[in-house]
């Protein structure tokens, strides 16, 4: 295993450093006060309109696709590092046009899409011209086991009607968001993984409708997390994403690589508040010193760092495995790397909460808002419970004893 970034890499990385610290950090509180100054929440401010065009303008376009030509061309391996940087600020996957949901339809849309698919929705996508959502969980089943999925998408004649309610649907509120990204069972009486498909629904589609804005923690998302009903929505058989009863299959495609991308990013976020967590200790007095002086404060720093660098190096290795051997043979590491992420950065911001007091749990500093975010994200892209049970089920199949032996 070779980790060492790519000349490609290096120069990326470099001129992303460059933006992030000349034109994305600069730009969260403003990005917030205009989000907060819209008459609609969900509108893109116009500050991150600005940045987008930057990052065009230098390159800095579209990083995360390694599928197919219209791409950068990374991959995952050379993608992670850069994927770290942006991670750093809660705005800058946007900045970039990387920001879930849309970078995993994209991805599948590559895939799985029709030429004609790819022309309607996925290059608008790619150049930024309309938003997307993705339409799986359901409110009323655990639907870390998509299995359970009630949602109905049934064939009438040259058109798919299609019934269902779904929440945190995220992108959904935003007014650029065009197409939605629906699960749901086109066959409840085909074998258990051949049950589900994949549709493209347009957004203004009659019989879509956003019941409420959810929130997370208490935060509401610029591009919102909706719930939404999906009642007799016609849509053209054309629409089908890949071929009925693709849609499991199609899901797991679409969330090994965003489970990628969400640990890439948490290190982003641990990097972040390990700086915030020294910048307050080595410069806040208390009992006669600086915080820094203590010793349980050094401590939360010391593991800090040990435990980021170790992510780091997991992340790494599965991002490698994903390049070399395939995403399937990789299943073990990618479900690994999104629990053993997720819960270092929200221990990492955790004691940098503590670190900052009354200031840590205010809107004073992005950490509030990032301790939400790692927390909210051991749920989302499948709960840590149902990575560790997949995890455990494949090492204890390397110990299964053969049936005769057992009996």
């Amino acid at each position: 295993m070779d980790f060492a970034p790519t000349a490609r890499t290096a120069d990326l990385a470099a001129r992303l450093e460059s933006f992030m610290t000349e034109h994305v950090y600069p730009a969260e509180p403003v990005y917030d006060a205009q989000v907060a100054a819209n008459d609609n929440p969900h509108e893109q401010p116009q500050v991150m309109r600005d940045l987008q065009r930057i990052a065009r303008e230098q390159g800095l376009w579209n990083l995360f696709m390694t599928h197919g030509d219209r791409g950068a061309g990374l991959t995952n391996l050379e993608y992670a590092p850069l994927a770290e940087i942006v991670g750093r600020s809660i705005i800058g996957n946007e900045a970039i046009n990387c920001s879930a949901p849309d970078t995993g339809n994209m991805e599948i849309l590559a895939m799985y899409g029709t030429e004609q698919q790819q022309k309607e929705w996925l290059d608008p996508l790619l150049a930024c011209e309309i938003r997307s959502a993705f339409a799986m969980t359901e409110p009323a089943v655990a639907s870390s086991d998509a299995r359970n999925i009630t949602s109905t998408i049934r064939r009438d004649g040259d058109h798919y009607v299609v019934n269902g309610r779904k929440w945190y649907t995220s992108g959904v509120l935003d007014p650029d968001c065009k197409l939605i990204i629906f699960m749901g069972k086109s066959d409840p009486e085909a074998s258990t993984y051949r049950q589900q498909s994949m549709i493209l629904v347009p957004a203004d589609a009659a019989g879509v409708e956003v019941v409420r804005d959810l929130p997370m923690f208490g935060y509401h998302d610029r591009l919102g997390h909706g719930e939404v009903t999906f009642t007799d929505v016609r849509v053209p058989v054309e629409n089908m994403l890949g071929e009925e009863g693709d849609g499991f299959a199609i899901a797991q495609g679409r969330l090994g690589p965003g489970r990628m991308h969400y640990a890439m990013r948490a290190i982003g976020m641990a990097e972040r508040a390990l700086d915030l967590m020294c910048q307050r200790a080595a410069s806040r007095e208390a009992f006669g010193g600086p915080l820094a002086d203590q010793g349980v404060v050094r401590e939360w720093i010391g593991r800090s760092r040990m435990e980021i660098d170790q992510i780091r190096l997991y992340t790494f290795k599965a991002a490698w495995l994903m390049d070399t051997t395939g995403n399937a043979s990789a299943r073990t590491e990618v479900a690994a790397i999104k629990v053993a992420a997720m819960e270092v950065a929200h221990n990492v911001v955790d004691r940098a909460v503590q670190t900052w007091g009354a200031a840590g749990v205010s809107d004073d500093t992005v950490l509030a808002r990032l301790y939400a975010l790692t927390r909210a994200l051991q749920v989302a892209d499948g709960p840590t419970e149902v990575h560790l049970r997949s995890i455990a089920l494949r090492e204890l199949k390397k110990h299964a004893a053969p049936k005769e032996a057992r009996s």
